[in-house]
């Protein structure tokens, strides 16, 4: 990303810094640069830049739902822009928001799969009608389709290319984003994992749900699918898969039926979202020539996994 975009949020999360507290003049820190959206760190402030292709009105509504009552203690609300502030970077829509404190990958014991379980039921069961719409879909089978179109893009020649695309094409047209998707009403987060939950106030808060910009309306079973994709492939191990779907049903979350068989309705996005990862993997892999890691490979064997299931049967945990 150009230094200049990184210059403007800097300037800007540094503005909204100097007006919650005297100013100590700390060199923004980037916090991430990818093709979705660039996030720049001053003190307790995070700013945003988004998309080049983002829907301006979509995001300002999931802005909305992220600052409204209802999902206080649920979603990090953002901070009001100062009118008078910049509204993009390079023409693009930016946000700003407090900064909370992330997960700790070196700790993974402490990683907050109750936590993320509790708040995403809380989420579910919030009424579209109580928040301001119109409400856009959720972007999870989307983000999937873009995770195929980069593979392809840049993953020429690979062999894996080929078990992707079969497990990809078994899918139904609305998970690979060519059809509607089925009526769905529920409030979903749309791209969860524990890189977006954040401690705030930090360093010690109440963990937050963060990242709307693939919220929306959408099926909710969408939002368990990667917990759900890495313990069908072996990555998760089946006793913190329990505590995250215990956790998520004894909120009263509605994704699924029942929490002894959540199959029926976790069988299709894990699917996906097995599909998105390895997609991913080989995207990534082929950018920075070199080979498939191991994590990377266990994507790609349960994508042939999937190839090889006959529809009728689910995509259920190896043994």
């Amino acid at each position: 990303m150009a230094d200049s975009v990184v210059r403007v949020l800097g300037d800007l999360a540094h503005s909204l810094e100097h007006a919650r507290e005297p100013c100590v003049c700390e060199r923004p820190v980037v916090l991430a640069d990818r093709q979705d959206g660039t996030v720049v760190r001053t003190g307790g402030v995070v700013a945003k830049a988004h998309a080049p292709d983002t829907d301006a009105a979509a995001l300002a509504a999931r802005l909305s739902v992220a600052a409204h009552p209802r999902l206080a203690g649920v979603l990090l609300p953002p901070l009001p822009l100062d009118p008078a502030a910049p509204l993009g970077a390079h023409g693009r829509p930016v946000s700003v928001w407090p900064y909370g404190a992330p997960v700790d990958p070196a700790d993974p014991d402490a990683a907050p799969w109750e936590e993320a379980g509790e708040l995403l039921a809380r989420l579910h069961r919030v009424e579209p009608a109580e928040l301001p719409g119109p409400l856009p879909p959720m972007r999870g089978p989307a983000k999937a389709a873009l995770a195929v179109a980069r593979m392809r893009a840049a993953a020429v020649g690979r062999p894996a290319v080929a078990t992707v695309e079969r497990a990809w094409h078994g899918l139904p047209a609305w998970a690979r984003d060519e059809a509607p998707a089925p009526a769905a009403e529920t409030l979903c987060h749309g791209d969860l994992h524990l890189g977006q939950l954040v401690r705030h106030p930090a360093p010690a808060g109440r963990w937050l749900l963060i990242d709307v910009d693939d919220l929306g309306l959408g099926d909710p079973a969408w939002d368990l699918a990667r917990p759900a994709a890495w313990y069908a492939a072996g990555l998760l191990p089946p006793e913190v898969w329990q505590r995250f779907l215990g956790a998520y049903t004894a909120a009263q979350g509605p994704a699924v039926a029942s929490a002894a068989d959540p199959w029926r309705q976790l069988d299709v996005p894990a699917r996906a979202l097995t599909v998105q990862t390895a997609a991913l993997a080989l995207a990534k892999s082929a950018a920075e020539r070199r080979d498939l890691d191991e994590v990377e490979q266990i994507m790609i064997d349960a994508c042939a996994r999937i190839a090889a299931l006959p529809p009728e049967l689910e995509f259920e945990p190896s043994s």
